[in-house]
């Protein structure tokens, strides 16, 4: 295949295979890999009319030796069966998530980039209500699926630093990022992630709805801080998307690089406080952030303007070694496929 894999952007690239499983009567299929890329559903189906469904992200790494691993799928699983129990739909089990991935990757071993690239092999599985339902009420039948595509950076580094934007409504508005404690579903940020690059700006950061004074998390990545002491500060809330990545630095930037870390609540006054701050999370990796702009007030990091701020490239560099298989992973975080 003829792939310039050192300037794949992030978007959708059919691949040759990808997995399905049918719940009907009460359980899960089999399942089994297919090359069809097409779902056919009624027009009735519970996905069309009340959006009952759900998705992951994770992705597989080729390593330094060339082996193929996917990176903590099992928190994927997990995270998924809390979506699904939260919008009434049978999980899938854990055992059976991690097998299909490990499945779907070794069918499109082809499509996953070579080490060195930048480019990783993006994971997608999701699921969705498909019978016919009119009243307001959950699907008795559902589909599992899970396709790959060859992705390279979310977001383009280069001479621009990420700017992020304090939007006008928060996440309870009607434009707000819906997430309830789970992945659940991202349409409710669509009209805010497109109206912040119409203006310029690379994603909205979001505060907490009940006092819009606490920092959360953005559209589609969580956020990471950095003091001016070196300590590394995420923001606590219940209501912001569990990212793993983001679990798995503050386990880094502790066991690892032996600085300390601390999970609280953030305000927004707090933010020229920081010297670094980084969006974080499976499509992002760990993305660093320039400036904050608050209606019209900006927040600029010392790191971040013109280069990775040291912390941030040190958790970047850690992570992706992990990842990557040049750093020894801590016990169950790598899977070979």
């Amino acid at each position: 295949m003829d792939i310039d894999w050192k300037n794949l952007g992030f978007g959708y690239t059919k691949t040759d295979y990808r997995y399905v499983s049918n719940f009907k009567d009460g359980m899960w299929d089999k399942g089994s890999i297919t090359e069809d890329a097409n779902v056919v559903l009624n027009e009735c189906a519970c996905v069309f009319q009340y959006a009952q469904t759900c998705f992951e992200g994770l992705k597989a790494y080729r390593t330094a030796d060339n082996k193929v691993v996917c990176f903590r799928p099992d928190m994927n699983a997990k995270r998924m069966i809390e979506s699904a129990k939260r919008l009434e739909m049978p999980p899938f089990p854990e055992d059976r998530f991690i097998e299909a991935v490990k499945k779907v990757v070794k069918a499109n071993i082809d499509w996953v980039p070579p080490y060195g690239s930048g480019a990783t092999l993006y994971i997608r599985p999701y699921m969705f209500g498909t019978n016919p339902v009119m009243g307001v009420k959950p699907a008795t039948e559902y589909q599992f699926r899970i396709f790959v595509a060859p992705v390279g950076p979310y977001f383009k580094g280069g001479a621009k630093p990420i700017t992020l934007r304090v939007p006008d409504f928060d996440r309870a508005a009607p434009h707000g990022t819906g997430h309830v404690k789970a992945g659940l579903n991202y349409a409710m940020s669509l009209h805010a992630i497109v109206d912040a690059h119409n203006q310029g700006y690379d994603e909205n950061m979001y505060l907490d709805s009940a006092t819009r004074t606490k920092v959360e998390e953005t559209g589609g990545a969580n956020i990471i801080f950095v003091t001016k002491d070196n300590k590394v500060v995420t923001p606590k809330s219940n209501t912001i998307l569990p990212s793993i990545t983001r679990r798995s630095l503050m386990y880094v930037a502790q066991k690892y690089l032996g600085l300390e870390t601390e999970e609280r609540e953030i305000y927004k006054e707090e933010l020229a406080e920081f010297k670094e701050c980084a969006l974080c999370g499976t499509a992002a990796v760990l993305s660093p952030v320039g400036k904050v702009v608050d209606h019209g007030k900006e927040i600029c990091f010392p790191s971040g303007m013109e280069k990775v701020g040291e912390i941030t490239q040190k958790l970047y560099d850690t992570l992706t070694g992990i990842q990557m298989g040049r750093i020894e992973a801590p016990e169950g975080w790598i899977v070979e496929v």
